[in-house]
């Protein structure tokens, strides 16, 4: 893979600034009223943070049942966004599959939740 050009390189002072933490999903409810199928999210990040929500267009590959509990990877730091009448507090990330529907990512062991990316 070719090396990036050094304008699209960024700084660790860069990467800090986004703060990405572990939540774990306390709520899954359907999102009818979005554009493209998504859940509403409820997800506890600890005491620092506490519980914030997220919508998220993960339907194809996730069944509520399958989200609760789960932890994931979240960044908190983003103005919250008005998605029809709902508030998106946070982004839950996730890559496209093969199909380009959305994989979240998570860990592989449990962690301390709200704990931070680095």
């Amino acid at each position: 893979m070719p090396d990036d050009d050094a304008q699209d390189r960024i700084s660790i002072d860069d990467f800090l600034k986004v703060n990405i933490r572990c939540g774990r999903i306390v709520a899954v409810d359907p999102f009818p009223e979005a554009r493209k199928p998504a859940y509403k999210l409820r997800v506890d990040f600890g005491p620092e943070i506490g519980e914030k929500r997220s919508s998220a267009q993960i339907t194809e590959n996730y069944r509520p049942g399958d989200l609760m509990g789960r932890q994931v990877a979240a960044v908190v730091n983003f103005p919250p966004r008005q998605i029809g009448k709902f508030m998106s507090e946070v982004l839950v990330l996730g890559f496209p599959d093969a199909a380009g529907r959305v994989v979240l990512v998570g860990v592989d062991r449990d962690v301390p939740i709200g704990g931070r990316l680095y």
